[in-house]
């Protein structure tokens, strides 16, 4: 068989294929180095702004620093509100690879009870991730240290160390020092929308209520930053730059220490509340609501227990009874009801009219009844304050009629909002012919002008209101502003926070402010006045008119007993006073809840104010220490628990005896063959007209209030009667 020829390879067409092949390669990495060099240009020239800034991002971390919050002192520069150091189990649930399971070997280290855990895992879901979240805050010494040994063994758990508020006053302060708490979702969302949540980046807590709410923004500080360098996994290696954070600006407080635990101890147990100011300038100087509580609760993290007992008692003691209690003022606004009659023309200094023990309407045969069944005999306006005496100024209203009265009273300060620097505030009600018709579709009747003669009906006011129409009063018809703060102080000035005195009412004759003045001394001073007994001995010219205030509806022809009714549905005392006479220098006012009558309960609360007041300087008591406070706090707090597990046992027993009653009237079942009787049995005799209190599902600032029905613009938490026609002694 022939071989195969072997062809000769074209070398001439090999080399011009190598050639092609060569000048494409060679253009392609042209085109490749070209790419690559315009890329180079672009990341090194023309972007090298924004990607040196990513290069620093991921070596320089920006880190807000929380401003130190502002100080508060009270008038004398006591400390009442500090800041302490604390520390706090902190997981960043980025960095956790299982949250559930180091929750669970940290509470092996440590108590984390179930209820911490709960909302820990609540705010992990509506923080971001990457964000430090507490898991549990105030750790003790003991747990800190446990801590620190195995910290190691859990990436992402950290320890931190910060400032938080600190009131070593306890209840003594609460309802006008207010507090902090945690930032919760829905403000946040309002710093986001006043573009003041950058101003809140390193910052947990804000006020929520009192005075740490009102002044927020100047408590609060400006927030600072630092720039640290970090390694790949995070450390901090060094502070390249720091912009340090601007503290808050210390508040200083018009309210004074001792008088403020004067009128804790005036109250005792006694529901209720005192409120002193300065009636040239509106400085608040004592400001207590009772019951009270601890806002160091709150600030630390209160427990559902101890919340639900707070918001579930019968004696609100989450209610600023001063400016949110609503209660008739009784016939503390009889001095300045004279006023407005002697303005208006409807009596002089020297109308007298008889009081026979009761009053009667033209054409109407019912009574209104004197607190005196026989009588003062012939009244003047002097008589009238100083005794007290209904039948006077039941007519005075009834000739005057509600529309000059309502006019009068809302210039003075009622059913209007004071003013004062915290926000829990009702404005309460002054009623008029407008305001019945659109809230109870019914006409003003004169019977409904004879109640509000004596600060009865609807009328509702705030014992704040009272104080602030007194000083309107003895200011011969100017309105002050009340302030708890006096004033703030930082490095560059002293900001005063005190606003002058507003003229509302004036009169054609200022004797007729006189007038009553020298009733309400005399009240305090003269034989036969409702609170001679309270200042017998006082050395400083005292000036004031009690107030009793029915809680439900007496039947009539009935005498009211104390001792037979509930304890809750007495009479509330009240007082309003001043003093010196002459040259006024403190307004105070007084409610004692369910105590009795406003002579022998209320003024003897304000006696014992204002002779703290006008004792001079060296020779009044020392002052108790921190730890005296502590323990009377913790003893304090004590009762408060014994008293609402009492409340807690009482309503228990009662939901008991209700069950036994449902069961022994439900239905039996009727045999065959004969018939069930459908005769209803007796009704039980009724000694009052109470209609139930109705208690809302939240906690309300209303107590006590004491109308027919409740009132506009009130969220009232206790509803209850109040009587027409019985008339009160003081």
């Amino acid at each position: 068989m022939r071989k195969r020829r072997i062809a000769i390879a074209d070398h001439v067409a090999e080399a011009l294929l190598f050639n092609r092949r060569l000048l494409v390669a060679f253009v392609m990495v042209v085109l490749l180095f070209g790419v690559l060099l315009l890329n180079l240009y672009q990341l090194q020239v023309v972007k090298y702004e924004e990607y040196s800034t990513r290069a620093d991002g991921n070596r320089i971390k920006l880190v807000p620093l929380s401003p130190n919050r502002g100080m508060i002192y009270d008038r004398n520069g006591v400390l009442l509100a500090e800041n302490r150091p604390v520390h706090s189990l902190e997981l960043v649930p980025e960095q956790v690879k299982d949250l559930a399971q180091t929750v669970q070997e940290l509470a092996k280290l440590i108590v984390i009870d179930e209820e911490q855990q709960q909302a820990f895992f609540k705010e992990v879901k509506q923080q971001r991730r990457f964000k430090s979240i507490a898991l549990k805050e105030h750790l003790t010494e003991q747990e800190v240290a446990i801590l620190a040994v195995h910290l190691h063994q859990f990436s992402g758990v950290t320890l931190e160390a910060r400032l938080t508020r600190n009131y070593p006053y306890g209840d003594l302060f609460t309802h006008a020092l207010g507090y902090i708490g945690k930032i919760n979702e829905k403000e946040y969302k309002q710093l986001e929308e006043s573009q003041q949540s950058a101003n809140y980046a390193a910052t947990r807590d804000i006020g929520k209520v009192g005075l740490e709410k009102f002044y927020e923004s100047q408590l609060h500080g400006t927030v600072g930053y630092q720039e640290v360098e970090v390694n790949s996994r995070g450390r901090v290696i060094r502070t390249l730059r720091e912009q340090p954070a601007i503290s808050g600006d210390d508040l200083y407080l018009s309210l004074d220490l001792g008088l403020q635990l004067k009128a804790q101890e005036a109250l005792g147990e006694n529901r209720g509340s005192v409120v002193m100011l300065d009636p040239r300038d509106g400085a608040v100087l004592a400001f207590y609501s009772n019951p009270s509580y601890n806002p160091n609760l709150f600030v630390h993290g209160i427990s559902g227990k101890n919340y639900r007992m707070l918001l579930n008692s019968p004696d609100r003691p989450l209610v600023n009874r001063i400016t949110q209690g609503l209660f008739p003022p009784a016939s503390t606004i009889k001095p300045l009801l004279g006023v407005a009659g002697l303005e208006n023309g409807t009596v002089t200094e020297q109308t007298r009219i008889p009081d026979p023990g009761f009053y009667r309407l033209p054409n109407v045969s019912r009574p209104w009844r004197d607190h005196l069944k026989w009588g003062h005999g012939y009244v003047d306006i002097y008589t009238g304050i100083i005794k007290s005496c209904d039948t006077y100024f039941y007519d005075l209203a009834y000739k005057m009629g509600i529309d000059k009265i309502a006019d009068f009273m809302t210039k003075a300060g009622f059913g209007r909002p004071s003013g004062i620097d915290i926000h829990e505030e009702n404005e309460g009600n002054m009623p008029t012919r407008e305001w019945k018709k659109i809230k109870h579709k019914q006409n003003w009747g004169p019977g409904d002008t004879i109640n509000i003669g004596i600060g009865q009906g609807y009328w509702q006011a705030t014992p704040l209101q009272m104080a602030l129409t007194t000083a309107t009063l003895i200011n011969t018809g100017a309105r002050i502003t009340p302030r708890l703060a006096r004033n703030f102080h930082n490095q560059q000035q002293d900001q005063s926070l005190l606003l002058a005195p507003e003229q509302a009412i004036t009169v054609v004759d200022p004797n007729n402010w006189a007038i009553s003045r020298e009733a309400m001394r005399r009240t305090a001073q003269q034989e036969g006045g409702t609170a001679r007994g309270a200042f017998l001995g006082a050395t400083y010219d005292p000036a004031g008119k009690t107030g009793t205030q029915q809680v439900i509806n007496i039947a009539a022809g009935q005498k009211y007993n104390a001792k037979a009714i509930n304890e809750r549905h007495r009479d509330n005392a009240m007082f309003v006073g001043y003093a010196p006479h002459h040259n006024p220098e403190v307004v105070v006012a007084v409610v004692v809840e369910n105590a009795g009558g406003g002579g022998s309960n209320a003024a003897p609360v304000a006696r014992i104010m204002m002779d703290h007041y006008f004792t001079p300087a060296a020779e009044k008591p020392a002052l108790p220490t921190l730890a005296e406070i502590a323990l009377m706090q913790e003893q304090r707090a004590a009762q408060m628990l014994a008293r609402e597990q009492r409340y807690a046992e009482e309503k228990a027993a009662e939901e008991a005896r209700k069950l036994k009653r449902q069961q022994q009237t439900e239905p039996q079942a009727v045999p065959a063959g004969t018939t069930e009787s459908t005769t209803a049995p007796a009704a039980a005799p009724v000694t009052t007209t109470e209609k139930p209190a109705t208690i809302q599902d939240q906690p309300q600032p209303v107590v006590n209030g004491s109308t027919t029905e409740q009132q506009p613009g009130t969220n009232s938490a206790l509803t209850q009667t109040q009587s027409e026609d019985n008339s009160i002694d003081d």
